[in-house]
């Protein structure tokens, strides 16, 4: 059983982004770890609307990229935004990169894959409204369910869940 850790800030994270690759990620055999910039919970949203709290399992000022063997970023709107602004959740996100192992965004988490200088000349999907950020940061922009290069796994929205879930999962194995 591998480690996978699911990096959020403590807000607007949104839920099934979490819950469904989370779920997955279980029922293949790993252990999902909840990985936060602070302790304590986070608030995830259905869109606007506030959800549910999960515990944080860990900080990212205490995690070691060593200790899993993929890194999950769910979308939501304020919490890439939030995570981009974190020097530690930057540097884990570049370090996880560099590793060489797996990193699944999806929806608006590839503003943290901006922020971590890890785009440059590689090939990405986002929902359609960070387009232009992507390209300005160097990478090709692609319209389809999942955009696979290198070690990177990005999907577009929500509605990619099982087949980012699954490229995940064939990342792993």
């Amino acid at each position: 059983m591998s480690k996978i850790a699911f990096l959020v800030a403590a807000e607007g994270i949104e839920r099934v982004e979490l819950t469904e690759p989370w779920r997955a990620v279980q029922e293949a055999g790993h252990e999902p770890v909840l990985v936060s910039p602070d302790e304590g919970e986070v608030q995830t949203f259905d869109h606007l609307t506030a959800a549910e709290k999960f515990p944080v399992d860990q900080v990212v000022a205490k995690a070691a990229v060593d200790d899993f063997a993929a890194l999950v970023l769910p979308g939501g709107v304020a919490n890439p935004d939030a995570l981009r602004r974190d020097e530690k959740a930057v540097a884990f996100v570049k370090d996880f990169v560099a590793s060489g192992k797996p990193v699944a965004a999806i929806c608006h988490a590839p503003w943290t894959l901006i922020e971590a200088d890890a785009v440059r000349g590689r090939t990405l999907t986002s929902w359609p409204s960070l387009q232009t950020d992507l390209r300005n940061a160097g990478a090709s922009w692609v319209d389809q369910e999942v955009a696979v290069d290198g070690n990177l796994i990005t999907s577009r929205n929500p509605d990619d869940l099982p087949a980012f879930s699954e490229t995940l999962l064939k990342a792993l194995s």
